[in-house]
Parts: C-alpha cells; sequence; structure tokens
C-alpha cells in the first residue's frame, strides 16, 4: 500500500510529461516553426542566418544609465541581432544563448570593470511561468561559466507585476517599473554586473541598479546583447 502510494505522484509526473510532449508535438505538426530571421520552415533559428549571427562584428557601444556605474552592448538592436534576441526571448530559440554569450564575454572583455557577481534582470513570477523561463537568466548563468565568476539570480526580485516595456512608449516605462525591484542584503559591499537582452531606455536597468544600491552595492555595471 505504501509502495503504491509513494509511487503515484511519480507516475502522474510522468504523464504529464509525456502529455506535453505529445502536446508540443502536435503545435508543431500543424503550426512548424520557422527561422526568426528568413522564415524558412522547421527551424526556430536556421544555421545559415546562426552563421549570419556568428560573423556579425561586436560593435560594443558604452551607454548612459542612471544610477549604473558604466554599461556597454554589443550591438544595435537591428537585423540579425534584432532577429536573434527576439527569436531567443519569445520563441524558445535556445540553442542561440551560445553564440549571444560569446558576444557578452567579447564585449565585457574590453571592460575594465571589477565584477564579484552576475545578477540577471528578473521577471516577474507569473510572466516567467507563462515564458517557461527567464532569457536573461540564461545569458548570465552562461556567461558566469564563461568568466568564472558567481551568478546569483535570487539575489534581485521583481516583487510586483509590470506591463511589458516594449508596449510602453518612452515617458510611461520609468513609472511602470519604479519599485518594481528588491534586491537582498547579499550585495553589500559587492561590485555587482546585471545583465538583460535588450536596453531601450534604460528604466529597467535603472530600478535594478537603484534596488542594488538601497542594500549597499559597492558598484552596478550593466551589459546587454543589443541596443535600441
Amino acid at each position: 500500500m505504501t509502495q503504491q502510494t509513494a509511487s503515484a505522484p511519480s507516475m502522474f509526473a510522468k504523464v504529464d510529461t509525456f502529455a506535453a510532449f505529445v502536446c508540443d508535438w502536435l503545435i508543431d505538426l500543424v503550426f512548424p516553426p520557422r527561422c526568426g530571421n528568413c522564415g524558412r520552415v522547421d527551424h526556430r533559428f536556421c544555421d545559415a542566418c546562426h552563421d549570419q549571427l556568428i560573423s556579425l562584428p561586436l560593435e560594443t557601444n558604452s551607454i548612459i544609465v542612471d544610477s549604473l556605474d558604466d554599461i556597454c552592448a554589443t550591438g544595435k538592436q537591428v537585423g540579425i541581432l534584432e532577429a536573434a534576441v527576439k527569436s531567443f526571448k519569445f520563441h524558445d530559440a535556445l540553442a542561440l544563448c551560445d553564440s549571444l554569450t560569446a558576444r557578452l564575454v567579447a564585449s565585457l572583455s574590453q571592460q575594465d570593470w571589477p565584477i564579484d557577481v552576475i545578477v540577471p534582470v528578473p521577471l516577474h513570477a507569473d510572466r516567467e511561468l507563462e515564458r517557461g523561463y527567464n532569457q536573461s537568466n540564461l545569458l548570465g548563468q552562461q556567461l558566469a561559466r564563461a568568466i568564472n565568476a558567481p551568478c546569483q539570480p535570487a539575489w534581485l526580485a521583481r516583487i510586483r507585476g509590470t506591463s511589458q516595456q516594449a508596449r510602453l512608449a518612452a515617458s510611461e516605462r520609468r513609472d511602470n517599473v519604479a519599485g518594481a525591484f528588491e534586491a537582498s542584503a547579499d550585495v553589500e559591499g559587492k561590485s555587482v554586473l546585471l545583465i538583460d537582452d535588450v536596453v531601450t531606455t534604460g528604466s529597467t536597468l535603472s530600478e535594478c541598479a537603484l534596488a542594488l544600491r538601497a542594500r549597499d552595492a559597492r558598484a552596478v555595471y550593466g551589459i546587454v546583447v543589443s541596443k535600441t
């Protein structure tokens, strides 16, 4: 009896996993994925477009964002880089993480920043559940392994839901994210590298930096894949 009871949750979990697999397979069968750049069927981001992304020259851009000591991007949010970021962020093209991280590593190597810890910009729990992952966290974990630094996603939390910044005018973005983040006391005295996929007005990164400084972070830098 005890053995049967204990194995029931595991059995249900396997059924749920199989059902999810079948559901995804049926969706891909009826609506096959298309490359986010050229539209080729059956690829979330095809090999030819991936080669274009890899060959795209690094264009390290320094940006001014309130509350950050410094911030840089690996290029502009146009062309192949824009397509790659959107495919990675919205369309499950997770295989792009390695190539996008490689750009971040190259860009960071041009900076002289003392980094103690990498902290990804967090999603609200509801948004992350809907999307299935936090793209900034994936980049942060990969970057941390590449430069042998700790990544601490739990050190910064989004404490309230916000509207998607991309849908708002520049004048509305600051109000949308004001007070939306809370940092852990663990950041005290640390030099923090915030990581995100895209920067537009810098409102989100600025609010994150304010939350980290409220917990006495020693310095706050930022790095993003692209800037608009």
